[in-house]
């Protein structure tokens, strides 16, 4: 009987673990966003995050954007030549980017790069006790380090998006126009026609979501390491695992909420 029983017993406290880290991460959050809007600010460290986060993002974020919309275009071309519905290409690339791959791509390339780099950082602080520094010289760790991140993915992300949905389009502009014969300016037209105000406004929001939990992840994560290398090393894989999951399934959701029927 206690041999039937164990597994469930460990399903059991499985399903514990993550229910009790959900509620971590939900206070975290809280006490991250009470925090956004009340002084004292640090506007240097947010300077500094908006350039780490957003602007030293953008080469990974365009040959994302560049190489999936090129491909993308191919892969189109290539199933609607079987339907004789070769001329979708523009249609499907444009929501394709816009809708799903665009901000799903963008933030996980965030979750891979920023994600990991500030759990790092801030697990190393708190390895080296420069955490408890800061609660000596009476700055609150959360605002100093925390609030400037978010907020920072907050504003970024969803330009970084804004930016990949262009340059994933333009990719699949140029492999349509160069390599598929198709016509410039019917290919741009096409594009602009099909393209709705909700799906630029979905995208958008995606990335702000994307974005938040992006640095939400790799904040709290680094926060709550473990001392030592090893604690370091297994805050930053955690903070990308998790990062990544949530961002799939916040897409999912929010796709549900704006495209559902």
């Amino acid at each position: 009987m206690g041999r039937l029983l164990s597994p469930l017993a460990l399903i059991g406290a499985m399903t514990l673990q993550a229910m009790a880290m959900l509620g971590r991460i939900s206070l975290f959050t809280v006490q991250t966003f009470s925090h956004l809007f009340r002084p004292p600010f640090y506007p240097k460290e947010l300077a500094i995050a908006l350039l780490n986060i957003g602007w030293l993002s953008l080469p990974v974020v365009g040959l994302t954007a560049i190489f999936t919309g090129g491909a993308l275009a191919l892969q189109i071309y290539s199933g609607g030549a079987r339907f004789n519905a070769e001329a979708v290409v523009p249609q499907i690339v444009a929501i394709g980017m816009v809708r799903e791959l665009g901000p799903v791509l963008v933030g996980l390339m965030i979750a891979a790069r920023v994600t990991s780099s500030i759990a790092a950082e801030i697990a190393t602080m708190k390895v080296t006790e420069q955490i408890d520094a800061l609660v000596t010289l009476s700055t609150h760790p959360m605002k100093y380090l925390v609030v400037p991140r978010v907020l920072a993915a907050l504003i970024t992300v969803p330009l970084l998006v804004a930016v990949g949905d262009v340059i994933g389009i333009a990719g699949g502009y140029t492999v349509a126009v160069k390599n598929l014969d198709f016509n410039a300016a019917t290919y741009l037209q096409n594009t602009v026609d099909f393209l709705e105000a909700r799906d630029i406004i979905s995208s958008l929001v995606k990335g702000a979501a994307f974005g938040t939990i992006a640095a939400l992840m790799g904040c709290f994560y680094g926060m709550n390491s473990d001392r030592g290398a090893q604690g370091v090393g297994r805050a930053t894989k955690t903070s990308v695992e998790a990062a990544a999951i949530l961002i799939l399934a916040a897409n999912f959701t929010l796709t549900g909420v704006f495209f559902s029927v």
